[in-house]
Protein backbone atom coordinates (compact mmCIF):
# COMPACT_ATOMS: atom_id res chain seq x y z
CA UNK A 1 0.00 0.00 0.00
CA UNK A 2 1.49 3.51 -1.03
CA UNK A 3 0.78 6.39 0.99
CA UNK A 4 1.24 9.75 1.52
CA UNK A 5 -0.02 10.43 5.21
CA UNK A 6 -1.97 13.34 5.15
CA UNK A 7 -0.51 14.46 1.81
CA UNK A 8 -2.25 13.96 -1.38
CA UNK A 9 -2.30 9.88 -2.29
CA UNK A 10 -0.40 9.35 -5.29
CA UNK A 11 0.36 5.93 -7.68
CA UNK A 12 4.40 5.01 -7.33
CA UNK A 13 4.11 4.28 -11.23
CA UNK A 14 4.50 8.03 -11.34
CA UNK A 15 7.65 9.20 -9.59
CA UNK A 16 9.82 10.95 -11.31
CA UNK A 17 13.39 9.28 -10.84
CA UNK A 18 16.46 11.49 -11.65
CA UNK A 19 19.52 10.32 -11.91
CA UNK A 20 18.84 6.84 -9.98
CA UNK A 21 21.64 4.36 -10.45
CA UNK A 22 19.23 1.56 -11.14
CA UNK A 23 15.99 3.81 -11.75
CA UNK A 24 14.18 0.66 -13.81
CA UNK A 25 13.56 -0.63 -10.62
CA UNK A 26 10.53 1.25 -10.02
CA UNK A 27 10.00 2.27 -13.63
CA UNK A 28 9.83 -1.18 -15.11
CA UNK A 29 7.50 -2.70 -11.97
CA UNK A 30 4.90 -0.15 -13.18
CA UNK A 31 4.76 -0.93 -16.52
CA UNK A 32 3.93 -4.47 -16.05
CA UNK A 33 0.63 -3.55 -15.03
CA UNK A 34 -1.69 -3.02 -18.00
CA UNK A 35 -2.43 0.84 -19.35
CA UNK A 36 -5.33 1.86 -18.74
CA UNK A 37 -6.11 2.85 -22.36
CA UNK A 38 -6.75 -0.90 -22.90
CA UNK A 39 -9.55 -1.25 -20.99
CA UNK A 40 -10.86 2.35 -21.43
CA UNK A 41 -14.19 0.71 -22.97
CA UNK A 42 -14.62 -0.90 -19.79
CA UNK A 43 -14.82 2.64 -18.08
CA UNK A 44 -17.15 4.57 -20.68
CA UNK A 45 -19.67 5.93 -18.92
CA UNK A 46 -23.27 4.65 -19.08
CA UNK A 47 -26.98 5.75 -17.69
CA UNK A 48 -28.19 3.02 -15.45
CA UNK A 49 -31.48 3.80 -13.37
CA UNK A 50 -31.36 4.05 -9.84
CA UNK A 51 -35.10 4.59 -8.16
CA UNK A 52 -37.12 7.53 -10.68
CA UNK A 53 -33.63 8.83 -11.86
CA UNK A 54 -31.16 7.98 -13.69
CA UNK A 55 -27.25 8.50 -12.78
CA UNK A 56 -24.04 8.00 -14.86
CA UNK A 57 -21.48 5.49 -14.02
CA UNK A 58 -18.54 3.28 -15.71
CA UNK A 59 -19.59 0.31 -17.93
CA UNK A 60 -17.43 -1.70 -15.34
CA UNK A 61 -19.33 -0.22 -12.53
CA UNK A 62 -22.88 -1.33 -13.62
CA UNK A 63 -21.62 -4.50 -14.44
CA UNK A 64 -20.46 -5.19 -10.68
CA UNK A 65 -23.52 -3.57 -9.22
CA UNK A 66 -26.19 -5.57 -11.42
CA UNK A 67 -23.72 -8.67 -10.30
CA UNK A 68 -23.71 -8.02 -6.91
CA UNK A 69 -27.37 -7.17 -6.77
CA UNK A 70 -28.54 -10.65 -8.39
CA UNK A 71 -25.91 -12.26 -5.68
CA UNK A 72 -28.05 -10.75 -3.10
CA UNK A 73 -31.36 -11.86 -4.55
CA UNK A 74 -30.10 -15.32 -3.93
CA UNK A 75 -29.10 -16.13 -7.96
CA UNK A 76 -26.79 -19.36 -7.12
CA UNK A 77 -24.41 -18.37 -10.23
CA UNK A 78 -24.22 -14.82 -9.67
CA UNK A 79 -23.14 -15.61 -6.11
CA UNK A 80 -20.02 -18.03 -7.81
CA UNK A 81 -19.10 -15.37 -10.02
CA UNK A 82 -19.43 -12.29 -7.71
CA UNK A 83 -17.18 -14.51 -4.78
CA UNK A 84 -14.46 -15.19 -7.76
CA UNK A 85 -14.41 -11.66 -8.78
CA UNK A 86 -13.82 -10.74 -4.86
CA UNK A 87 -11.53 -13.15 -4.87
CA UNK A 88 -9.39 -12.56 -8.27
CA UNK A 89 -9.61 -8.90 -7.05
CA UNK A 90 -8.16 -9.18 -3.57
CA UNK A 91 -5.15 -11.71 -5.27
CA UNK A 92 -4.52 -9.00 -7.60
CA UNK A 93 -4.00 -6.01 -5.24
CA UNK A 94 -1.88 -8.52 -3.02
CA UNK A 95 0.66 -8.44 -5.94
CA UNK A 96 0.49 -5.30 -7.03
CA UNK A 97 1.06 -4.03 -3.35
CA UNK A 98 3.77 -6.44 -3.10
CA UNK A 99 5.56 -5.60 -6.13
CA UNK A 100 5.55 -1.24 -4.68
CA UNK A 101 6.87 -2.88 -1.38
CA UNK A 102 9.67 -4.67 -3.02
CA UNK A 103 10.33 -1.53 -5.41
CA UNK A 104 10.22 0.94 -2.44
CA UNK A 105 12.56 -0.67 -0.54
CA UNK A 106 15.36 -1.59 -3.52
CA UNK A 107 14.61 2.11 -4.27
CA UNK A 108 15.12 3.57 -0.66
CA UNK A 109 18.00 1.16 -0.44
CA UNK A 110 19.76 2.21 -4.10
CA UNK A 111 20.03 5.27 -3.55
CA UNK A 112 20.79 5.50 0.38
CA UNK A 113 24.25 3.49 -0.79
CA UNK A 114 24.28 5.77 -3.72
CA UNK A 115 24.40 8.84 -1.56
CA UNK A 116 26.83 7.41 1.21
CA UNK A 117 28.84 6.96 -1.67
CA UNK A 118 28.84 10.45 -2.83
CA UNK A 119 29.20 11.48 0.81
CA UNK A 120 32.69 9.42 1.15
CA UNK A 121 34.05 10.47 -1.82
CA UNK A 122 32.85 14.32 -1.86
CA UNK A 123 30.92 14.31 -4.90
CA UNK A 124 28.30 16.09 -5.43
CA UNK A 125 25.34 14.76 -8.52
CA UNK A 126 21.69 15.02 -9.28
CA UNK A 127 18.97 14.63 -6.29
CA UNK A 128 16.85 11.81 -6.20
CA UNK A 129 12.69 12.48 -6.82
CA UNK A 130 11.74 11.42 -3.85
CA UNK A 131 14.53 11.23 -1.47
CA UNK A 132 15.24 8.53 0.36
CA UNK A 133 14.80 10.27 3.61
CA UNK A 134 11.45 10.91 2.75
CA UNK A 135 10.25 7.54 2.33
CA UNK A 136 9.13 5.99 5.46
CA UNK A 137 8.13 1.91 4.98
CA UNK A 138 6.43 -0.24 7.46
CA UNK A 139 7.34 -3.88 7.28
CA UNK A 140 4.64 -4.66 9.49
CA UNK A 141 1.77 -3.12 7.42
CA UNK A 142 3.81 -2.59 4.07
CA UNK A 143 3.13 0.77 3.73
CA UNK A 144 4.63 3.07 2.28
CA UNK A 145 4.51 6.63 3.16
CA UNK A 146 6.41 9.48 0.86
CA UNK A 147 6.86 12.68 3.13
CA UNK A 148 8.45 14.88 0.43
CA UNK A 149 8.12 16.48 -3.59
CA UNK A 150 7.87 13.75 -6.05
CA UNK A 151 8.92 15.96 -8.71
CA UNK A 152 11.14 19.09 -9.91
CA UNK A 153 7.96 20.88 -9.83
CA UNK A 154 6.94 19.73 -6.15
CA UNK A 155 10.38 20.09 -4.87
CA UNK A 156 10.34 24.32 -5.94
CA UNK A 157 7.29 24.55 -3.70
CA UNK A 158 8.41 22.40 -0.67
CA UNK A 159 11.73 24.17 -0.57
CA UNK A 160 9.70 27.25 -0.69
CA UNK A 161 7.20 25.93 2.40
CA UNK A 162 10.63 25.09 4.06
CA UNK A 163 12.33 28.50 3.45
CA UNK A 164 8.76 29.68 4.72
CA UNK A 165 9.12 27.42 8.01
CA UNK A 166 12.35 28.01 8.82
CA UNK A 167 11.64 32.12 8.71
CA UNK A 168 8.79 31.38 10.95
CA UNK A 169 10.56 29.64 13.44
CA UNK A 170 13.49 32.31 12.98
CA UNK A 171 10.27 35.25 13.71
CA UNK A 172 8.51 33.53 16.75
CA UNK A 173 12.08 33.05 18.33
CA UNK A 174 13.21 36.85 17.74
CA UNK A 175 9.49 37.99 18.81
CA UNK A 176 9.41 36.09 21.81
CA UNK A 177 13.17 36.83 22.83
CA UNK A 178 12.04 40.83 22.33
CA UNK A 179 8.98 40.70 24.93
CA UNK A 180 11.51 40.07 27.39
CA UNK A 181 12.53 43.74 26.48
CA UNK A 182 10.99 46.65 28.75
CA UNK A 183 11.16 49.18 25.99
CA UNK A 184 8.66 47.70 23.79
CA UNK A 185 6.42 46.69 26.93
CA UNK A 186 3.70 49.37 25.40
CA UNK A 187 4.33 47.16 22.08
CA UNK A 188 3.49 43.99 23.77
CA UNK A 189 -0.19 43.77 22.47
CA UNK A 190 0.92 44.26 18.70
CA UNK A 191 4.27 41.59 19.41
CA UNK A 192 1.99 38.68 20.84
CA UNK A 193 -0.28 39.32 17.44
CA UNK A 194 2.39 39.05 15.15
CA UNK A 195 3.58 36.06 17.03
CA UNK A 196 0.19 34.15 16.67
CA UNK A 197 -0.21 35.16 13.08
CA UNK A 198 3.43 33.55 12.94
CA UNK A 199 2.37 30.35 14.43
CA UNK A 200 -0.99 30.03 12.48
CA UNK A 201 1.22 30.11 9.28
CA UNK A 202 3.60 27.71 10.74
CA UNK A 203 0.59 25.31 11.58
CA UNK A 204 -0.77 25.75 7.60
CA UNK A 205 2.77 24.82 6.40
CA UNK A 206 3.50 21.36 8.64
CA UNK A 207 0.04 20.57 7.88
CA UNK A 208 0.74 20.46 4.35
CA UNK A 209 4.08 19.26 4.47
CA UNK A 210 5.14 18.11 7.84
CA UNK A 211 7.46 18.93 10.88
CA UNK A 212 11.21 19.63 9.97
CA UNK A 213 13.10 16.56 9.94
CA UNK A 214 16.88 16.35 8.66
CA UNK A 215 17.51 19.93 8.25
CA UNK A 216 21.32 19.69 8.36
CA UNK A 217 21.01 16.91 4.96
CA UNK A 218 23.53 17.51 3.34
CA UNK A 219 23.08 18.89 -0.42
CA UNK A 220 23.13 16.00 -2.93
CA UNK A 221 22.79 18.43 -6.28
CA UNK A 222 25.22 19.66 -8.27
Amino acid sequence: MISTGGWSSFSFSCVWVSGSPKSGSIQETAASFPCAASSRKLYRTIKVSEGKRQITIPMAQAIIRALAVNAARGQHRSQHLFAELLSETERANKQQSDEWLKAAIEYKHEWEQELARRAALGITGPEPLPHPDDIEIDMKTGQVIVKGPMTKEEKVRWDRLRARLDECDREIKELTASLQDRKNKRFRHFIEDDIAHEKRLRDIIVRAIGEPRDRGRRSTSG
